[in-house]
């Protein structure tokens, strides 16, 4: 975290002012725990990708570590260590928390897929079981 912009005081006043008015995890939320407290503040858009060194707070995200490191896995900042993998857990709901989980391309509403038709049973009559 050494690295401009982050070693400023400007940075370092963003993220307090970030903190204080979103003090817990963004992600864990996300997941049904809105209640573990953050202590890392992310870009949601990366520097690197064209987004602003020092955004407005709606321009950061709060996570706790497990989340930023699950969603910094992911992102373009990762570069080569890039991970291809969907993150683990779901929301409330049970929907996947990667929005490209494979999971997801499925619909498992009611109606949208229809069971495998079971075969009746026939009865084979003693002739033809010898036959």
């Amino acid at each position: 975290m050494a690295d401009w912009p982050y070693n400023t005081a400007r940075w370092q006043r963003l993220r307090t002012a970030k903190l204080n008015a979103e003090p817990f995890c963004e992600g864990c939320a996300a997941m049904g725990n809105p209640h573990v407290i953050a202590n890392t503040v992310d870009h949601r858009t990366p520097i690197r990708d064209g987004g602003p060194a020092f955004p407005g707070l709606d321009g950061l995200a709060s996570y706790c570590p497990s989340c930023h490191g699950a969603k910094t896995a992911r992102g373009s900042e990762a570069g080569a260590v890039k991970s291809s993998k969907p993150r683990r857990g779901c929301d409330a709901d049970g929907n996947p928390l990667d929005p490209a989980h494979p999971w997801r391309e499925k619909s498992l509403r009611a109606g949208s897929i229809r069971p495998t038709p079971v075969p009746k049973n026939q009865l084979v009559s003693e002739s033809n079981r010898n036959g």
